[in-house]
Parts: C-alpha cells; sequence; structure tokens
C-alpha cells in the first residue's frame, strides 16, 4: 500500500515496511516527544503514555500510516501484556509470598474478596447479570503491581513497611488472576451444564500447574545448567526469552490467557538459581515493556465514546478509587501496619492494573460487554492507573510529615508491634539481615580463600559467581551465593550493595573488573573496593577507576618467587629481600 501526499511517496506499508513495525515507530517516536513534555510540566510519564495512545489512536494518524487495524492494534496490546507480565513473574516469589503470608492471605483476601462482592453488587443492581457482574468483580479487585512497585522503587521505598504490605497484597491478587482465568470460560459459558464446565476448567488449569511444576524440577532446571555452561549471553537470553513464548503458546492452545502463560513461565524461572541472572537480562527492558502496554491501553480507547460518557468515566473512577482505597486501607490495617503507612498502601493499590486488561482482553474474546461498557472499563482503569504515581507521592509526604511530628512531640519509640511487625516480614528480601558485608565476586582460589578467612572472622560474605554448579554447591553449604553477572546493576542490588562494606573481584579479567568497579561505584560512592591487575602496566587504567585497593599479581608472584628462591640458599629471611 503506497500512501502519497500530492505526488510524493510519503510511506510504502504492506510491502517494504510490516504494519506492525510501522505502528511500533510511530508509538516509541512519540512516546519520546510526549515524555520530554511531561517531564518539563513535572507530570506522571504514565499519564503521557496513555496520552500518546489516546492521541496516535484518535487523529487519524494511523490510518495515514495504514497501521489503523483494530486487530494490529489489539495484537501490539497483547505482545506488551505478555512481555510485561513475564517480568512481572520473574519478580513474583513463593519465598517472598512465605515470608508475607500475614498481608498477602490475610490482606489479600479481604481485599480480593470485598471488592469482588461490592462490585458485583453494583453490577446486579444495574441489572447486568450475576456473569458480566463477577467478571467485573475480578477487574476491580486486581491492582497494578507494575506502577506501585515501579513508583515505591522511584521514592527509594521498595524494602520499606508500606512497600513490602503493597508487595505481599499484589501477590495474593497475582494467584487469584490465574482462578481468574482458568475458571472465565466456564463461568460465562451459556451451556446448562455449568457445573460440568467448571469441573473441566478446573482440571485444565491443574493440568497445566502440575505441567509447570514437573518442568520446573525435570526439565528446566537441567536444559538451563547446559545453557549456563556454555557461559553464551546471547544463548541464555534467547532460552529465557524462548521458555517464555512457548509456555505462553501453550496457555494459549489450552483456552488460557498467553499473557497468563508468560507469567507463568516468569514464575518458573523466578524459583531458580537463575532468577537473578534473568533479572539481569530482561528487566532493563521492562520499561519498554510497560510503555508499550500502557500506550496500546491508550490506542484502544475510543475518545468519542468517552467524551459523551465522560461524566460517567470520572465517577467511576472516583469511586474505584475512594472505595477501593478503602477497602485496601483497612485490609493494611489489619495486617499490623500503621495508620500513615497503610494510607500509603491504599494509594498503591487503589486502581485497576494491568491483569485487569489481561481479563477485559479474555472478556472481549467471548464477546462479555457490550461496546460501550468495554469502553468505560478500559477509561476508568486507564485513569486510575494513571492516578497512582501521585497518590502514593502525596501518602509518602503526610507520612513523612506524621513522623516529623510524632518526633518534635516526644513519640520517638516506636510501638512493639510495629516492631515485631518489620521483622516479621523479612525487611531485606530474598537475602535477609546482610549488612556491613563483603561481595565477594568470582570463586576461583582467591575468592576460596578470601571467603574461608573471612568466614573464620565472622563476615558476611555474599558471593556472585557464573559458574552454576559452584552456585548450586555453595547454596547446598548454606553459603549466600548467587548465579549473577558481577557486571549488571541488578546482580549487585540482589546482593545488597547498599548494605555492603567492600567488593573484591578476585579474577584478574581488567575488562570485566573495570565495568564491575564503575557499576558498584555508581551504586554506592562509600564502598571498598578491591581488584587484581594482571600486569603493571594497566595500573593506570585501575588507578583512574578509583580503586581503593589493587593488588598487582606480577608483584605478589615476584614476592612469592623471591621468598622461595632465597629461603633455598638461607634458613633467616631477611625483609630487605622484598
Amino acid at each position: 500500500m503506497i500512501i502519497k501526499l500530492g505526488n510524493i511517496d510519503v510511506l510504502a506499508v504492506g510491502g517494504a515496511v510490516p504494519p506492525i513495525f510501522v505502528l511500533l515507530t510511530l508509538v516509541l517516536s512519540s512516546v519520546v516527544v510526549v515524555s520530554l513534555l511531561c517531564s518539563q510540566l513535572k507530570q506522571s510519564l504514565l499519564v503521557g503514555y496513555f496520552v500518546c495512545g489516546l492521541i496516535l489512536s484518535n487523529s487519524g494518524i494511523l490510518s495515514w500510516a495504514g497501521v489503523g487495524d483494530e486487530e494490529l492494534i489489539h495484537n501490539l496490546s497483547e505482545i506488551g501484556i505478555v512481555l510485561l507480565l513475564f517480568t512481572l513473574g520473574i519478580e513474583f516469589s513463593v519465598k517472598e509470598l512465605k515470608a508475607l503470608r500475614k498481608p498477602a492471605l490475610l490482606g489479600g483476601g479481604i481485599q480480593v474478596g470485598l471488592c469482588i462482592v461490592i462490585a458485583m453488587g453494583v453490577g446486579m443492581v444495574f441489572d447486568l447479570g450475576w456473569q458480566p457482574s463477577l467478571l467485573i468483580g475480578f477487574m476491580v479487585s486486581l491492582s497494578s503491581t507494575a506502577v506501585s512497585l515501579k513508583t515505591f522503587q522511584d521514592l527509594g521505598l521498595p524494602e520499606s513497611p508500606q512497600g513490602r504490605v503493597t508487595l505481599g497484597i499484589a501477590l495474593f491478587q497475582d494467584l487469584m488472576t490465574i482462578l481468574f482465568m482458568v475458571l472465565l470460560p466456564a463461568i460465562i459459558s451459556d451451556s446448562g451444564n455449568s457445573g460440568g464446565g467448571l469441573i473441566y476448567a478446573l482440571l485444565k488449569g491443574l493440568g497445566f500447574t502440575a505441567f509447570l511444576v514437573v518442568i520446573s524440577r525435570y526439565g528446566l532446571p537441567q536444559m538451563l545448567d547446559a545453557v549456563a555452561k556454555s557461559r553464551s549471553r546471547e544463548l541464555f537470553t534467547v532460552t529465557v526469552i524462548g521458555l517464555c513464548a512457548a509456555v505462553a503458546l501453550l496457555s494459549g492452545v489450552l483456552g488460557l490467557s498467553p499473557a497468563l502463560g508468560a507469567f507463568a513461565a516468569g514464575v518458573v524461572v523466578s524459583e531458580s538459581i537463575y532468577s537473578h541472572r534473568v533479572l539481569s537480562d530482561v528487566l532493563p527492558f521492562k520499561d519498554l515493556f510497560l510503555t508499550i502496554f500502557f500506550v496500546s491501553i491508550g490506542l484502544l480507547i475510543d475518545l468519542n465514546v468517552v467524551i459523551d460518557e465522560w461524566v460517567l468515566v470520572l465517577l467511576i473512577t472516583f469511586v474505584l478509587v475512594v472505595v477501593k482505597g478503602g477497602i485496601v486501607y483497612m485490609a493494611a490495617r489489619l495486617s499490623g501496619l500503621q495508620s500513615s503507612r497503610s494510607l500509603v498502601v491504599a494509594g498503591a493499590l487503589c486502581s485497576m492494573g494491568e491483569f485487569s486488561i489481561v481479563v477485559l482482553n479474555r472478556s472481549m474474546d467471548l464477546k462479555v460487554f457490550d461496546t460501550r461498557i468495554e469502553q468505560l472499563i478500559l477509561a476508568s482503569t486507564a485513569l486510575s492507573m494513571a492516578l497512582v504515581p501521585s497518590l502514593m507521592k502525596r501518602g509518602v509526604k503526610y507520612c513523612r510529615r506524621r513522623s516529623d511530628r510524632s518526633i518534635n512531640n516526644g513519640k520517638k519509640r516506636r510501638s512493639k508491634i510495629e516492631s515485631k511487625w518489620e521483622h516479621e516480614i523479612g525487611m531485606s528480601g530474598k537475602i535477609e539481615g546482610l549488612l556491613d558485608h563483603v561481595i565477594i565476586c568470582g570463586y576461583g582460589p582467591v575468592g576460596q580463600n578470601l571467603h574461608k578467612n573471612l568466614q573464620s572472622l565472622q563476615i558476611p560474605v555474599v558471593i556472585v559467581e557464573m559458574n552454576p554448579m559452584t552456585v548450586k554447591k555453595l547454596v547446598g553449604e548454606g553459603h549466600l551465593a548467587l548465579f549473577a553477572d558481577a557486571r549488571d546493576r541488578e546482580g549487585l542490588k540482589a546482593a545488597r550493595i547498599e548494605n555492603a562494606r567492600g567488593l573484591a573481584v578476585t579474577f584478574p579479567d581488567k575488562a570485566i573488573s573495570l565495568v564491575i568497579v564503575h557499576t558498584a561505584r555508581e551504586m554506592k560512592e562509600t564502598l571498598l573496593l578491591y581488584v587484581r591487575c594482571k600486569f603493571k602496566a594497566d595500573l593506570a587504567d585501575f588507578e583512574e577507576a578509583r580503586i581503593d585497593h589493587v593488588l598487582l599479581d606480577e608483584e605478589q608472584s615476584g614476592r612469592a618467587m623471591i621468598k622461595r628462591v632465597m629461603l633455598s640458599y638461607s634458613e633467616e629471611f631477611d625483609e630487605s629481600w622484598m
């Protein structure tokens, strides 16, 4: 298809340029412009992403470019959701769920249950029928994990009590999503045998879960071991993405959602020793996936319907944020969190989320709602998610004001319940209780000797190693070891670099060592750095990198050689020989 402006060929689509590439180019290019404008105005980038999608879909630009096909836009949306949920699955942790069982099971159970009951009741009042009402209840009960956790990271509060409670409730929501997606086709089915349909759906879901459990123990670890031994970063990344695609495809074939399959694939990977390495490879692209996802929501919104129903959209969003926020606040309080911090959790989880969009997309396939209701849900979801960062920032400011006021009033002592709670939730996450430790990069002979001596002084150590067999052995012996690349920020972050005193690079590779120390210094300015230098000619580069201690291999070997040779001629060692 050739698009002309006068006598000039502007764009060729469907021939040399694939439509999906044109659509992606328009999306990313417009995102840059809109994001810069939002930054200048000090507005949330998420708002900019939604606005970007709205402008593209309702201005005629997509039709002008020949990529206004609704199916193409849905495909882009599906790709964005699949990739985003895969990264969320990798960050999911069964260990975290156990550590956060109180907010997850108690808080999450109360929040999800009440949201479903209230939303379903409202739907029944408006005569939507019990099936669509239940579906709306499912969507309302889910929040945006991606937005809330990213905002906590931007605020520097991912390990705060409010951040951990939010994570616990979000983990429970993620688990409930799996159940929702399994039961959805049977619930919506018009056939009279609904009981048989539910049983079949449950069996299908159990079969899919059993398959994931089996491959997580008897297929995936062996495959990743073989790939990791190759030391090929490209092969490792391709393998992980291939796993995501394969499980997503299987989920789609079974009548579940490909996005749900991608999330499940991420969960399977998260429980292996390779999770930190996968995070390092995939997370740099998470913001890109998030961007595509939010722009795609804007692309799906019909601005004409929203303008006609703008009062109803604002009313639905207001009621959603207030009522759901109140339920989340109550759940956080019952989980043991103090009042001001519970407000932050309420702001983080008061919206609908990415899984709500997954459920809505599935309902579109099953033709549950008419176009008007679909657009109302989409617009309210987008608007509520866009409000989350601002609500959280205001909540954090209020929380800090309350804290400062308490200190000024002489109330410095924190309650025993709160202190006990913060201890119970495992503030350090997967690697708990680390403070003033040493990060050892590489576990060859030098790393082993250093580890042994630090252990003798009871100095805590985290080992970052790229040999999977070594990591498995160390973990099996009870040591803190990560299969990760020390050059990646995510690997060092997993090693709790912010709490470490020093980092030692125990192998003499100049190029890798310089990347590691540059990254480490950026992440913590006061960190003590120790590296090995193979040749004296390389010393200048290491000194320029502001390394605290550089051990020259030639010098150390020379001293050892001198000592051995001279002692063969003299029984007494003279320090002047060195």
